[in-house]
């Protein structure tokens, strides 16, 4: 049982496992069909002001890291990290993202939280 981040844009791969989307915004340019997204929690993800404040540079990625940690505290998201959490203990689980450095995203914080 692993959790491994992709981008939305490459192909699915066989042992993808269940296919999170971990976005907000559904990927641009891209067919549902051809994303195989197993499931999306749309309250999983970033709020639109933390996002927003990440991308204009106006901090540092462990401060996201830390201000994101705290958003996900909250009762909804809490409540869906526990269903990926439980996602995870039966199998693999891909979380995917847009992002153009995921490494650098809120999927390689979520990651993170659901390994340990």
């Amino acid at each position: 049982m692993s959790v491994r981040v992709r981008r939305v844009y490459e192909p699915p791969e066989p042992d993808d496992g269940v296919r999170v989307l971990v976005d907000r915004l559904w990927p641009r340019g891209l067919a549902k069909d051809a994303a195989r997204v197993d499931e999306w929690p749309k309250a999983l993800t970033p709020s639109t002001e933390l996002r927003r404040w990440y991308h204009a540079d106006e901090g540092s990625y462990e401060e996201f890291a830390e201000r994101y940690e705290a958003e996900l505290a909250a009762d909804e998201a809490a409540e869906l990290l526990d269903h990926v959490r439980d996602l995870v203990r039966k199998g693999d689980v891909t979380l995917l993202t847009a992002s153009k450095t995921p490494e650098r995203s809120h999927a390689t914080v979520l990651a993170r939280l659901l390994e340990d």
